[in-house]
Parts: structure tokens; C-alpha cells; sequence
């Protein structure tokens, strides 16, 4: 799905480092129906977790969405300027306050930061106790090792030893097997390292929705009226998840 044959036409010619590709890609997220209905299930999953949590909460990378829509109040951020934000920032480096943040939201945006341990040491440092990050990222399973492969243009690499890696850009910068690296294959040592966190929730899920979809770089996508269908579908799957899951929910806690 890579090639300029499947590239929607309105993303050619632009880098995917460019702020104006956001601009273009919040339109395609109100065109693509498909895909606006799969945003519209993340961003009920995120509401949900978020509990009893008000405020204040900061979404990272928010991109061209629009978790506005589900909690009024958060503030959005990115790494650079475009319309749809209220602050420009880097998420290894928080202009938050100790202990005055209720959450941190990220939407496939963790396997994009270059150094993890300096995300998670301002998010320690930010979050109140009770205060939670709360994830959608890529996963790691049988299906997805493969499916990432075909739809993506970014890295898949589970055999890096550290949690960073030499980024390209914001954007074209990733290695979308991070989360699983992190809270997965080295969840004893990240439980070493930030001791005041818990991990409340791992959930991997949705193995077809995103590929049916054909995200916001190409023109591919089921028609709206299938979503409910392969919804349905997925669940079948429900129970073998971690072979299956393409995506993953991940909940985490300031406990001390």
C-alpha cells in the first residue's frame, strides 16, 4: 500500500514530515468514513479509561483528529504547528508542572518518540498519583508482524535492544514495535525502571478495521456501511488476540 499507484491523491508530492500533510489529512479523516468510524471506537476506549479523570488532560501528537469531540476540555499538542492544536510541544520534554496532570493520551504516537525513557521520566514528573497515560499503538502478533509489513511504510523492528532509535522526522521517524518492547518483552525492566507506575492494561485488538480502512495515506477503503460488520467479525477473533491484535490499548497508572 506503499506506492504511488495507492497514495490518495491529495497526500502526493507532499513529505510526511510536512505540517501542511496534516492539514490535508484532517479532511480525509472527516472523508474517509471507514476510518472516521475506527477513530470515533478509539476514542470512546480512551474516554472510557480516563475514569473519573477531568482535568487538566493533554493529548500528545494529536495530528489531524479530534478527541475534542469525546473530552471537551483536553488540550491538544503536537510537535509542530497546525490548526487543529492548542500547543506546540515535545513529549520528552513537558512544560507541565510536578504533579499537576490528570493524564497524557497518545494515539498512535509512543512508537514515534525517539527516546522513550525521556517521555516516560516527564510523565512520571507530570502526572498526579491516580494519573494516567493512556495509549493506542501498534502491537506486535503473529498477523500484525506481517499485515504492519504490507500497510505501512514504518519500522517494525522487535529485535532492537534499547528503546530508542535515529529518527527521520516526527513523523517518518518510528519503530511501531516499541510498545510491545517496552511493556511486553521488557516490562520487568521498565517495572525497574519507573517503579511508580502500573500497568493497568494491555489489550490487544483490532485486526482488520485499520487495513480495511486504508488510513490516511491512500485512497483504499471499505465503504461506512461495512463497519459494523467487520466490527462483529473481529470478535470471533476476541479470545486469540494475542495472536491476532494489530493494535494495542495500553493503560498506565502513577500509583506513588
Amino acid at each position: 500500500m506503499n506506492g504511488w499507484f495507492l497514495s490518495h491523491p491529495a497526500t502526493r508530492g507532499f513529505d510526511i514530515d510536512d505540517p501542511r500533510l496534516t492539514v490535508i489529512r484532517h479532511r480525509l479523516l472527516q472523508e474517509k468514513r471507514f476510518l472516521n468510524r475506527l477513530y470515533q471506537d478509539w476514542y470512546n476506549l480512551i474516554k472510557v479509561n480516563l475514569g473519573n479523570l477531568n482535568s487538566p488532560i493533554i493529548e500528545l501528537g494529536s495530528g489531524p483528529g479530534f478527541l475534542e469531540n469525546y473530552i471537551p476540555h483536553v488540550i491538544k499538542t503536537d510537535i509542530f504547528f497546525h490548526p487543529f492544536i492548542h500547543l506546540v510541544n515535545d513529549g520528552m520534554k513537558l512544560p507541565f508542572l510536578l504533579n499537576s496532570l490528570d493524564a497524557l493520551v497518545l494515539l498512535d504516537v509512543f512508537h514515534h518518540m525517539q527516546n522513550v525513557k525521556e517521555f516516560l521520566d516527564e510523565a512520571e514528573r507530570t502526572l498526579r498519583i491516580g494519573g494516567r497515560i493512556i495509549m493506542i499503538e501498534p502491537w506486535v502478533s503473529k498477523w500484525s508482524k506481517a499485515a504492519l509489513s504490507m500497510v505501512s511504510h514504518e519500522l517494525v523492528d522487535t529485535d532492537i535492544k534499547s528503546w530508542q532509535f535515529n529518527s527521520t522526522g516526527p513523523l517518518s521517524g518510528s519503530n511501531q514495535a516499541l510498545p510491545w518492547i517496552v511493556f511486553c518483552r521488557d516490562r520487568e525492566e521498565f517495572f525497574k525502571e519507573f517503579s511508580h507506575f502500573q500497568i493497568i492494561k494491555i489489550q490487544p485488538m483490532m485486526p482488520f478495521r485499520f487495513i480495511l480502512s486504508g488510513g490516511l495515506s491512500t485512497w483504499i477503503s471499505l465503504p461506512e456501511f461495512l463497519y459494523p460488520l467487520v466490527k462483529k467479525i473481529e470478535t470471533f477473533f476476541k479470545r486469540q488476540m494475542d495472536d491476532w491484535g494489530m493494535f494495542a490499548l495500553i493503560v498506565i497508572e502513577k500509583v506513588k
